[in-house]
């Protein structure tokens, strides 16, 4: 009879045992599909503590459905001195959004920090200007340090 009883109790321990072993919480990495502004965002932030690799997948993933995201690649690509793929980008951007002013005014500064194609870089500038006269300021200083190079050139 004592038998009887604890052989329930160990088959009780067995399955507990049994079930807690199939039970155990598991660690599962769930990634909803961010929209892409959120995406930006989230590159923004690996960007500024330096984190370019993270950066870019996000910036990637965005540029899936947001051209945009291809000027913020291109600000990359810039950062870690890759010129050449900068300029890739900062183009892909004009080509999917033709009146991107930062992008224009992007791709000037890239030509102004290399010292190459100011004329086609003061260019780009009037560009900027004439999509986005709000941000004449910012537009203009950059306008003013290709012109400022171009004169010293002379």
């Amino acid at each position: 009879m004592i038998f009887k009883n604890y052989s329930k109790i160990i088959i009780l321990i067995i399955l507990f045992f049994l079930y807690g072993c199939l039970s155990f919480p598991r660690i599962i990495e769930v990634r909803d599909k961010l929209p892409a502004d959120e995406l930006i965002a989230l590159g923004v932030i690996y960007e500024r503590k330096g984190l370019y690799e993270e950066a870019l997948k996000e910036y990637y993933a965005a540029s899936k459905s947001e051209p945009v995201a291809f000027l913020y690649i291109g600000n990359v690509y810039f950062l870690k001195k890759d010129y050449e793929k900068a300029e890739q980008y900062y183009r892909k951007a004009i080509e999917h959004v033709p009146d991107f002013a930062d992008a224009y005014n992007n791709l000037a500064w890239l030509y102004y920090v290399q010292d190459k194609n100011l004329d086609e870089a003061e260019f780009f500038i009037e560009k900027a200007l004439e999509f986005k006269p709000m941000k004449r300021d910012v537009y203009i200083d950059t306008l003013e340090k290709i012109k400022e190079l171009k004169s010293l050139k002379k």
